[in-house]
């Protein structure tokens, strides 16, 4: 028998997932002696033993790993024996640099949820019931290696049986950091609007309930702060919670009890129950059931419903109680950040909530539900949050540690530390002052975690993003607090990333592509040229790109004010084609939409040039055109007009309506000339003879889409690139996605879509990071 030694190093998401047990419990059935430590890279472990036994466990451990745990590698050392007595879990080691990852929260397992409804189990009815296969992780950690006293949960000291539980390897509670029970763990209350208790432990929940069936509004604390429930059913209490938070239009998210309700509300493939029951719970976009049984305004004209099933044993517990869905909005005013702290939460939405489940497990940072949809036979990500971040993309090359600050709407950060790009829960909007506070402090939040000094700062070229101004400000005297000492930088580097050119880098990160045409789509980002940018075609790679096409400019009167008045796109477009004379159009809904003396201050906004920029945007176009044909002349959020454009469109119709592609020559990477111009005025001339017609409204809007999937295909066709990378808000949208997707691929291409981020600015952290990475690469 030949006796060796071996030295391990796994790197991944391996902390907080039984991964040390797991290895403990595997050495020992092999009878191979040595230890097992968590350290700020991931796990390391020697075993010495027979050189057999040594090979079949480095063979059954990335095969029987944990089912949460993932390995990214694992590096083998072979060494002489030292005379290793015993197997042993020892205790974590803080030194070194931290690019451990930190895993997402973790849905309630069934095991534990069996426990949850045990009457015989000492957890029964306990909501903050968990194990290494569950629970909270990224909401409660405040420092690597993951541990319990580097958790919120140190403040509660665990009972005999629950310490026997951590304490013991053949556990599956083993080293579980939120471990607890009703005797020492967290626990519940109601509160009034005004923070008053109410009711304790069970009886808050089962008041919760009463309040929801009695038509209230409850704020709940989850996972990664306040969810805002309320009967599904129930249109009045929606109007009155519509009308309190406010949210006139926005869809609200639902939780159904289980599975067998969902399927009461949406169409559910087996790809949907698949991301439904995952382990990372998040909300689904799924098409609404003919007599789903909520009320209408959970989604004004909207076929698709957002569902998820409860993903905490609050949840659980609380939508057992009920025989209806729920609605569960974020906890929050619009463009505030969610509230994570009960006394916070009381002071910003008790003018919204009646009453307030809390509990006293505090909440680190905040994480709203992730959202998603299936694209294309895979899930898309449309909002990424709880469940997936702060998981990294992963690189093949290292990079130098760079602090990406993302866009202005749908903020995210990102980080580099070697080869793994870490992106930020969703922070959302930067418009209010609350919103910048999350934003800073996430910044702080990441740093500290990962113990990273940045040496570049990448930002977007618009000047007057928040985003970029803090850039600005923060690039001198960079500084950040870790937990043993004050860490400073300066002269970093400041980077400024053109905002469609971190779309197209994202995207080629994402599918580990080197170059490719970026057909980058959204409403604004500020191009080279100081003019706002759109309807893009970049050819490009990560370091630079060439705008090779893009789509005939116009002006916005009034600028901002047009995002969420898409009557004024409409007019902008109509103006380009008919001048002045276009005031006397009452026959168009647009033009209808203005007083005569709005119409003539129009006008002179666009003949002067006043407050009136020139874009290239097809988020404004699809605007302009919802508009033209009577949808939405004003919007209450973002993306409103364009929604219901697509949601209108007939999938039946083949037709379509064309652009003009001014300048025929040919563009390749070996030969560029002047950029292709995707002229619309052929399109809105086509759009205004079929109203003029009487045509419906749905077919209308099936040319237009249409319309734009010729004209993708036809640029990328003149331009010859192999990889066609879609990204952009407006690649939210399923027609044009799955529309252009098919032809490209018909046709030859490689079609490059999102995986890992959403294709709307949820992205742009992650490509400002790649690009700032690649010039820097010199």
């Amino acid at each position: 028998m030949m006796i060796k030694r071996l030295r391990v190093e796994i790197r991944g998401a391996v902390q907080g997932v039984g991964f040390r047990p797991f290895v403990y419990r595997l050495a020992t059935e092999l009878a191979l002696k040595g230890w097992v430590i968590n350290d700020t890279r991931g796990v390391f472990l020697e075993v010495e033993g027979d050189e057999t036994a040594l090979a079949r466990f480095i063979e059954r451990l990335p095969n029987e790993k944990p089912p949460r745990s993932i390995i990214h590698s694992l590096d083998v050392e072979w060494l002489a024996p030292i005379g290793l007595t015993h197997f042993e879990i020892r205790h974590s080691d803080d030194a070194g640099t931290k690019t451990v990852l930190v895993l997402p929260d973790i849905a309630t397992c069934s095991d534990c949820l069996a426990e949850v409804f045990d009457p015989r189990n000492r957890r029964y009815r306990y909501p903050f019931t968990n194990c290494t296969n569950c629970g909270p992780r990224f909401t409660i950690i405040e420092a690597l290696p993951y541990d319990r006293p580097n958790t919120t949960m140190r403040r509660f000291t665990m009972c005999a049986e629950c310490q026997r539980e951590y304490e013991n390897p053949l556990d599956r509670r083993f080293h579980a950091q939120p471990n607890a029970c009703p005797v020492c763990g967290p626990q519940l209350a109601l509160w009034s609007s005004r923070g008053a208790t109410l009711a304790e432990r069970d009886e808050a929940l089962h008041k919760a309930a009463e309040a929801l069936r009695a038509g209230k509004i409850v704020a709940v604390k989850g996972l990664g702060g306040f969810l805002l429930t309320a009967d599904a059913q129930n249109a009045e209490t929606l109007t009155r919670l519509r009308e309190r938070k406010p949210r006139r239009d926005k869809p609200f998210a639902l939780m159904a009890r289980d599975l067998t309700q969902a399927q009461t509300l949406v169409e559910i493939d087996a790809q949907a129950e698949a991301l439904l029951i995952s382990p990372e719970s998040p909300i689904v976009l799924l098409r609404r059931k003919q007599n789903a049984p909520v009320a209408e305004n959970v989604a004004p004209e909207n076929p698709y419903l957002g569902v998820m099933l409860p993903y905490a044993p609050l949840h659980h517990l609380l939508l057992r109680e009920l025989d209806f869905p729920v609605v569960a909005t974020s906890g929050n005013l619009s463009d505030e950040p969610i509230c994570i702290d009960e006394h916070e939460a009381v002071q910003r939405l008790g003018h919204i909530a009646d009453l307030f489940l809390v509990h006293n497990r505090p909440i680190t940072r905040h994480v709203d539900d992730s959202v998603m949809t299936v694209m294309l036979g895979e899930s898309r990500f449309l909002r990424r949050a709880r469940g997936y971040a702060p998981l990294p993309v992963l690189l093949k090359h290292e990079m130098p540690t760079i602090l990406g600050v993302g866009a202005h709407l749908k903020n995210t950060i990102a980080l580099s530390v070697r080869n793994q790009i870490f992106i930020s829960q969703h922070i959302g909007d930067l418009e209010t002052p609350e919103a910048m506070n999350a934003f800073e402090r996430v910044i702080a939040d990441f740093l500290k975690l990962y113990a990273a000094t940045p040496v570049a700062i990448a930002h977007d070229l618009h000047p007057e993003y928040l985003s970029t101004q803090w850039a600005r400000e923060h690039v001198s005297g960079f500084k950040f607090q870790d937990s043993d000492n004050q860490l400073e930088t300066s002269n970093l580097k400041l980077i400024a990333v053109q905002h469609h050119h971190a779309h197209l880098a994202a995207c080629l990160a994402e599918n580990d592509a080197k170059r490719a045409l970026g057909v980058t789509w959204d409403g604004t980002g500020y191009g080279r040229d100081g003019t706002i940018w759109g309807g893009e075609f970049l050819l490009g790679d990560a370091k630079d790109f060439q705008r090779v096409a893009y789509l005939q400019p116009f002006r916005l009167p009034g600028g901002d004010a047009a995002i969420k008045e898409p009557r004024r796109s409409a007019f902008a477009l109509l103006y380009e084609m008919f001048g002045e004379a276009i005031i006397e159009r009452n026959d168009l809904a647009p033009i209808r939409a203005f007083t005569p003396a709005e119409r003539k201050t129009l006008v002179q906004m666009l003949r002067q040039e006043i407050n009136a920029p020139i874009t290239t945007s097809a988020g404004r176009l699809f605007d302009g055109v919802a508009a033209l044909i009577g949808l939405h002349p004003r919007v209450s959020f973002e993306g409103q007009a364009a929604m219901a454009l697509e949601f209108l469109s007939d999938w039946k119709v083949s037709e379509s309506y064309h652009f003009r592609l001014k300048d025929e020559s040919r563009i390749t990477a070996e030969n560029s000339s002047s950029p292709l111009v995707l002229d619309w005025y052929p399109l809105i001339e086509a759009v205004l003879a079929d109203l003029s017609r009487g045509i419906e409204r749905s077919i209308i809007a099936a040319k237009f889409h249409n319309a734009l999937v010729e004209a993708i295909v036809e640029v990328a066709r003149r331009i010859g690139e192999e990889n066609i990378a879609l990204s952009g808000g407006c690649f939210q949208n399923r027609w044009l996605t799955e529309r252009a997707a098919t032809p490209l691929g018909q046709a030859g291409f490689r079609v490059l879509l999102h995986k890992q981020v959403p294709p709307n600015d949820g992205c742009i952290s992650l490509g400002q990071v790649v690009v700032a990475a690649a010039r820097m690469d010199v």
